[in-house]
């Protein structure tokens, strides 16, 4: 497989379990023991890897949030509980998800085998979300591991988008308004912005360069590692869905 057919194929799938723990009930529940609601569970368990840092950190690796929600969120929930803390109980909700689901998928050793290559293979420059996230440990059981290299693939996707997403000249907020138009006010926006063929040709472009920023990193797999990681990541996206 090509590099490019592999970051098609896992894109969305991964997407979709490395935010499956996210609010899910047994994290809501984890978050209200610490004294944190979703949302703010959500800022400082995703966040807090980049440590005790301003609001305006969180804005720039976050990219679509309205800034003045994204300080509200940030300064209220440290207050309750560090932001590295709280990243790592939010990791380790998301291990229990991949214990709980991936327990019993073959292939699993395989999948982890190759996404820790990807990683590896990543420059870190400009991908402050996915490097903080890459600097936690990763957990020593297949089913745990597989899921939070799922994370960090999806971090690793989310960082690269966010360059490509100013590069190609756009605002991240008009990006966000134009991929995810019914999420405006989860986001922290009154009012949907103007949005002309421009923006949409523009954002056409960042997804390219997306692909384009992460060719080096899927390239050092072979086509058997490159198998197997699309094989993992279908056989827990059907886990997760089911």
């Amino acid at each position: 497989m090509e590099p490019r057919d592999v970051i098609s194929a896992i894109a969305a799938p991964t997407g979709d379990i490395g935010a499956a723990a996210y609010f899910r009930p047994d994290t809501l529940a984890r978050g209200k023991e610490l004294g944190l609601d979703g949302f703010r569970f959500y800022f400082l368990g995703r966040g807090g890897v980049l440590g005790d840092v301003e609001p305006e950190v969180v804005v720039s690796a976050f990219g679509y949030f309205e800034p003045g929600l994204v300080a509200k969120m940030w300064n209220s929930g440290k207050e309750r509980i560090a932001p590295r803390a709280a990243a790592r109980e939010y990791l380790a909700c998301n291990a229990d998800l991949g214990r709980a689901k991936f327990a019993d998928l073959d292939g699993l050793e395989a999948y982890n085998e190759a996404a820790a290559a990807v990683v590896a293979a990543t420059d870190l420059a400009g991908l402050a979300l996915f490097a903080g996230v890459a600097g936690e440990p990763v957990p020593d059981d297949a089913p745990a591991a597989a899921i939070h290299h799922a994370v960090l693939l999806r971090e690793l996707r989310g960082s690269a988008h966010l360059l490509a997403v100013r590069a190609s000249g756009l605002p991240a907020a008009l990006a966000h308004a134009i991929k995810r138009p019914d999420d405006l006010a989860a986001f922290g926006y009154s009012e949907p912005p103007e949005i002309t063929d421009g923006h949409r040709a523009a954002i056409a472009r960042a997804e390219e360069l997306t692909d384009e920023l992460l060719v080096p990193s899927f390239s050092v797999l072979d086509d058997g590692a490159a198998q197997a990681l699309v094989a993992g990541t279908e056989a827990m996206h059907a886990a997760i869905t089911s």
